[in-house]
């Protein structure tokens, strides 16, 4: 958490973003690089005179200049590190990029979620993130004065495949001082018994020192759904999850638990790429 990326489109959703990233940033010493995916209408460019267009372009950056003026004056960053990102691309492609260029380890991005007719043609910039992201993504839906994480839900299938992911979900938990609840769903199609579910569990953890957990078996008619009911049974204050973090066709035909989570949860969601 040494370095956070907090994408903005100077919405609401992205400024809660950006309070928890500051929140996070003055408990761990963190860096903020705070992004602007500028996004200029098609009509203003024209691709046979482009150098037609410096202007319009010019004038969209120095919009976006002077909207993050305003973001650094904000009370909620002083004593902060701050560096501004403009990108000249609206599209969340090239995330993995920007990180590798600037070393980061976290992403921090507001969403205000998708569902119905919109999400299937449109879906969420945070979404987008997710599937693009190779560093942990945290998604935040509502305004939090206080961000502080004591439980934790780690949803998996307890797959060798995971276990990457769960060592950066338990150093997640420490930073927080958090206890991850470890969480295998059953659904009628994919069903283990209680026994079979404990015993991979007690196996996929053998290796780690990690203590501050519980193990828990549920059931219910779909993975993402008993992941969304046993988080509000628990009221737990995250969610944690991995991600394929699929792309074109296999996404689209696979889908992805980890993508309608964060369109669906109310509660905050952090990924963790496979």
């Amino acid at each position: 958490m040494k370095k956070i990326l907090v994408p903005t489109d100077f919405s609401t959703a992205a400024e809660n973003a950006l309070k928890v990233a500051a929140q996070i940033a003055k408990k761990h010493n963190s860096e903020i690089y705070l992004l602007h995916m500028l996004k200029i209408p098609m009509q203003e460019i024209d691709v046979v005179n482009t150098y037609v267009d410096v202007p319009e372009v010019m004038f969209f950056m120095k919009m976006a200049h002077k909207k993050f003026e305003d973001i650094m004056n904000s009370s909620y960053l002083d004593g902060l590190t701050v560096h501004e990102i403009v990108k000249p691309d609206g599209s969340f492609n090239g995330i993995s990029d920007i990180c590798k260029e600037h070393g980061i380890t976290m992403i921090t991005m507001g969403s205000h979620g998708a569902s119905g007719i919109k999400e299937m043609f449109v879906g969420s910039n945070a979404e987008k993130a997710v599937r693009h992201s190779n560093v942990p993504v945290l998604v935040i839906k509502n305004e939090h004065d206080d961000f502080s994480i004591d439980d934790i839900v780690f949803a998996s299938d307890f797959k060798n495949d995971n276990k990457e992911t769960y060592r950066q979900a338990t150093e997640f938990a420490t930073n927080f001082d958090a206890k991850l609840h470890l969480l295998m769903v059953n659904t009628a199609s994919n069903f283990t018994t209680t026994k079979k579910a404990n015993d991979r569990i007690n196996e996929f953890i053998s290796d780690y020192s990690f203590k501050n957990f519980t193990l828990n078996i549920y059931n219910d008619e779909s993975v993402e759904q008993g992941i969304l009911n046993f988080s509000r049974h628990i009221d737990a204050d995250l969610i944690g999850i991995s991600t394929h973090g699929r792309q074109g066709i296999s996404h689209f035909l696979n889908g992805s638990i980890s993508e309608d989570l964060v369109n669906h949860a109310n509660r905050p969601v952090i990924t963790f790429k496979i």
